[in-house]
């Protein structure tokens, strides 16, 4: 069961989307914030559950605080900035950007590189985020960028209001949730019988022979994974976002003589803190206020003789760190609110794409800890480190969709996806390729299929050449540009398709003109 709570006109965003995953989970949407929706929430969780929340901005964060359910905070990201902003570009010349928090990094850059007058604001309350939007109405932002809330009172002030979250964002915070849902009831539900431990060991899908590539970066991958595997021994993968983290901790559990126990995941950055705890502990019976009766056995339990994965371990809390080091250093683990430790017998694999020996430096991380975590050092290597992978996994992750039929990419296509650094790593590639098999579902994908799902990969493009050279592409006159928009019937990403350029390309030509 998941929960969206949203007050804003993101609730519109969230239930456009829950029909796409209505075939996988229950899904409720909640149009409720802040102190009224965790009084609902606390009051309906009483006689009911609910394995993970999704929410956003300061209401996420508001409610996070508050409830001891996992909750999935939706993040925009860089391409969901640059489209808000281009959106609002069309409509102001000044333009606000409110977001939650924090400002956005290496913005002045951002700016300069796209001729854009921006105003940027971060808010914490509701109260913070109107006067910030008060304040950039009276400097004359005629178009503000921000989160459902800041959408609202943007229009409250007779302004447009671009909302920063994608479609495409909103699909992730959901399979994030289902994710933490699957773990949750594979492990205990209160209101489900309880899976025997074995059952747990079907979460574990993936071997070596899952790490596509023939690259000699992938081939010591595999064969690290198998000489790791075999060796039992706590293991650290590091390694950049979209790497495949979780892919290569269950082809060591797969690899190692575990492989017929359970494999237990969990995202130490995605539950609650209040909650990881006993989680990943379990309680006894009576331990708090409102726990089960006869206690709960905790993920560590539960991976008794298996491996218990520990993904983005750098964001454990410290409290439950000195926990954690005890269970390494003398096999036993102790519920809340018991006074015996019970014995266990498990492999620990975890994971962190922060650099954990600065972050126990600076005091983030305890060093004792990071040592014993340190024992086996896998680092994985990002896609830019194989790009000679890059066509073969396009066309493996196209052959695998089974909706459409599999002509594979046009040589222009290909060569343009091996070109682009991909930040986001294997995982972007995937998501860009499924994006793009949903623009084209038959026939070849060419480039102009390629530039509308993913327009990040012409701006690169063009930014460098292949040896990595600027390209000077000679900026047509504005007659040539109208005459270009007049014959694409004033669609501009059909005019830049026919131009060869990307629409960021196209907007900054016009813009010049």
């Amino acid at each position: 069961m998941i929960w969206t709570i949203s007050v804003s006109r993101l609730s519109r965003l969230l239930r456009d989307i829950t029909p796409e995953f209505d075939h996988r989970a229950q899904i409720e949407t909640i149009n409720l914030g802040f102190e009224e929706a965790v009084s609902y929430l606390q009051q309906r969780l009483r006689t009911e559950d609910c394995d993970v929340l999704i929410a956003a901005g300061s209401n996420g964060a508001y409610l996070r605080s508050r409830i001891d359910k996992p909750l999935v905070l939706i993040r925009p990201g860089g391409f969901d900035l640059m489209q808000a902003l281009s959106q609002a570009h069309r409509l102001s010349p000044k333009i606000g950007l409110v977001t939650h928090e924090t400002e956005v990094p290496v913005f002045a850059e951002f700016q300069a590189s796209f001729g854009l007058s921006i105003e940027q604001r971060a808010f914490v309350t509701a109260e913070d985020a109107r006067m910030h939007v008060a304040e950039l109405v009276a400097k004359d932002c005629r178009a503000i960028v921000g989160t459902g809330m800041v959408v609202d009172f943007a229009e409250q002030a007779g302004v447009a209001g671009i909302m920063l979250y994608s479609a495409d964002t909103i699909r992730s915070a959901f399979e994030s949730a289902l994710d933490i849902a699957k773990m949750v009831g594979d492990v205990d539900t209160p209101r489900r019988p309880r899976r025997p431990l074995s059952r747990v060991a079907a979460g574990q899908r993936y071997s070596s022979r899952h790490l596509l590539g023939d690259s000699p970066a992938m081939q010591a991958l595999r064969e690290r994974i198998v000489t790791f595997g075999a060796a039992d021994r706590t293991v650290l993968i590091t390694g950049d976002t979209g790497t495949g983290k979780e892919l290569v901790a269950q082809a060591l559990h797969a690899a190692s003589p575990r492989q017929a126990a359970p494999f237990i995941a969990i995202n130490c950055g995605a539950v609650a803190e209040s909650l990881l705890e006993s989680e990943l502990f379990g309680y006894d019976d009576g331990a708090f206020t409102g726990s089960r009766r006869g206690g709960r056995v905790g993920l560590i339990e539960a991976a008794q003789h298996g491996t218990l994965f520990l993904d983005e371990i750098g964001e454990m809390p410290l409290a439950l760190q000195t926990r954690l080091l005890r269970v390494l250093e003398e096999r036993e683990v102790t519920r809340v609110g018991a006074s015996r430790p019970t014995p266990v017998d498990l492999r620990v694999i975890a994971a962190t794409h922060c650099d954990l020996d600065a972050l126990a430096s600076s005091g983030g991380f305890r060093r004792d800890l990071f040592y014993r975590l340190n024992v086996l050092r896998l680092r994985l290597p990002a896609l830019r480190d194989h790009a000679d992978d890059i066509a073969m996994l396009a066309q493996a992750f196209l052959r695998s969709d089974a909706r459409r039929a599999r002509d594979g990419f046009d040589p222009d296509a290909i060569a343009l996806l091996c070109r682009y650094r991909w930040p986001g790593n294997v995982r972007e590639l995937r998501n860009v390729v499924e994006r793009a098999a949903v623009l084209a579902p038959k026939g070849s994908i060419g480039i102009a299929v390629l530039a509308e799902a993913a327009p990040e990969l012409l701006t690169e493009a063009e930014a460098l050449a292949p040896g990595g050279s600027p390209l000077r592409r000679a900026q047509p006159d504005r007659a040539s540009l109208q005459n270009a928009l007049l014959a694409a019937g004033g669609d501009r990403r059909l005019a830049a398709e026919r131009l060869g350029v990307s629409r960021t390309t196209l907007w900054r030509w016009l813009r010049e003109a």
